[in-house]
């Protein structure tokens, strides 16, 4: 008995913050923010809460540096920019796919304004927009503008798919009894959404996400807040 004591209490002193947040992320990964327990997390790592506790004091603590780990991989990845513009819409995509592929991060970044997961994103974004040459009293709105729309579309988007998971529903099936509603709408009370069915059946996440970027870059570059940049 005194060795099996022994062998847990070296296992805690031997844990450290990045073991738990890594086995945090599985555990999310898996089962989302329900299966994130620190009693699941003591069973993962094989030791007691205790030792857990000893880092990390609340699950909401716990939570955020899950999240702020994906993000901070993903806005030092790499990216292919060549300008300002074309990092921006790099950085933009790469969070999308993060949140796309960790749908828990895009709830986590909404419970924790103001703290490090979402400053890192406002600073590679911001970063970028005065290489664009945008007007310092400008920088606030158009950085909190771009932030809100690369969260809040890329959260949707992972929302609506682990939806779409949890009903068992087909992408493609849904889409099409969707279009096919929309089509049979009155055509004098919903014009524009009858006239979009069609694109609706077939659109594309990613390519509408990035339609959204470019709006806003364009918007940026056509109200003088930026130097010429010929990057789409």
């Amino acid at each position: 008995m005194a060795k099996k004591v022994r062998s847990i209490q070296r296992r805690e002193e031997s844990l450290s913050p990045d073991q738990i947040v890594a086995a945090s992320i599985e555990l999310l990964d898996c089962g989302g923010e329900r299966g994130l327990t620190f009693r699941a997390l003591s069973e993962r790592l094989a030791t007691g809460p205790g030792a857990i506790y000893w880092h990390i004091s609340s699950k909401s603590d716990l939570l955020t540096a899950a999240c702020d780990a994906i993000v901070a991989r993903t806005m030092s990845a790499p990216v292919d920019g060549s300008t300002p513009k074309a990092t921006i819409r790099a950085l933009a995509l790469a969070m999308f796919d993060a949140i796309d592929e960790h749908p828990w991060v895009g709830s986590a970044l909404t419970r924790a304004p103001g703290q490090l997961p979402t400053v890192r994103v406002l600073e590679r974004i911001g970063q970028q927009l005065r290489a664009l040459g945008v007007r310092a009293e400008e920088e606030w709105a158009t950085a909190s503008a771009l932030l809100s729309y690369i969260l809040g579309v890329g959260g949707q988007n992972a929302a609506n798919s682990h939806f779409a998971r949890e009903q068992g529903l087909d992408r493609s099936n849904f889409l099409n009894e969707v279009s096919t509603a929309w089509s049979q709408l009155d055509p004098d009370e919903y014009p524009f959404t009858r006239n979009v069915a069609r694109q609706l059946r077939v659109h594309d996440d990613r390519v509408d996400f990035l339609a959204g970027i470019d709006l806003m870059l364009r918007g940026i570059e056509s109200a003088g807040g930026s130097r010429s940049d010929s990057a789409s």
